[in-house]
Formats: C-alpha cells, structure tokens, sequence
C-alpha cells in the first residue's frame, strides 16, 4: 500500500545520525545472519553469523541488542533503527519470546540471547530505538538484500 504525499510529508526523512540494524534468515528457522550499519555510509559496524538455526525475530532481537551495547560502548548518541515491532518489544520488556525449542544446532544463538538479556539487565542505555519507516524509506540500510 503505497503511502499518500501527506502521510511521507508527516513521516519526514530518516535521521543520518543514526545506525541500522537487520537480520537474515534463510528458512524460519533456517541460517541466520544479523549487523548493523551506519544509515547514511551503509558502512557495516558489526556482524555476526551466519549461525546454523535462528530465526528472523532472534537475529532482529541480537541485532538491537548487538547495536545498544555498540554505541554505549562508543558512548554515542546516535539512534538506532530497526525495522522489527518484535525485536522493540522483545528489548522494551528484556526478554526473548522466541517459540524455537532449544536444541545443539542453535545453542550459538541462544547463547547470544542469554548474553543480550542479561546485558538488558545489567545496562541503563539512552539510546532512542525507532521503527525505520519501510513504507517511506524503503529497505532498511543494514538489509542483506535477499527479498
């Protein structure tokens, strides 16, 4: 559904002083691949992956994560994108919902989720997390591109 002129004036541009962060999962679950870059430079900050068993909405999650602990250990006070409702909510609440039963083929991912709750814990961050406007913007910068 295309967006009217009004509704891209209201919603304006994306802020460059900001980073942007997606996953990639081939299959769900399948291999699962997640970064951040810069929005602007699509200059790749971080990666990680690809790890054998994710899904899309926990590599979406260690992402956002990946990228809070980025920029307060740069002390940055740029903002951070995602384009996952999920992955804002599963941080809001410092937690993973993730339905994918435990097992040896994704023990490197939950690993890195229980390293990123715990860090939710433990961390005070002031970094803004905003919703990238797909609709108006396009594909978020950090996309692998495999649409």
């Amino acid at each position: 559904s295309e967006l009217s002129e009004a509704q891209l004036k209201k919603i304006g541009r994306p802020n460059y002083n900001s980073i942007s962060v997606d996953a990639a999962s081939s299959g769900n679950p399948g291999i699962m691949e997640y970064r951040g870059v810069d929005t602007k430079s699509k200059k790749q900050l971080f990666k990680q992956g690809p790890f054998a068993q994710g899904t899309n909405n926990l590599g979406e999650f260690l992402a956002l994560v990946h990228g809070l602990s980025f920029l307060k250990k740069h002390d940055s006070d740029r903002i951070i994108y995602t384009d996952s409702r999920t992955a804002i909510s599963w941080v809001r609440k410092k937690t993973c919902n993730s339905k994918l039963e435990r097992n040896a083929k994704n023990k490197p991912v939950y690993d890195l989720v229980d390293r990123a709750v715990q860090w939710l814990k433990e961390n005070e961050y002031e970094t803004t997390i905003v919703k990238w406007e797909t609709k108006a913007w396009g594909e978020i910068p950090a996309d692998f591109g495999r649409k």
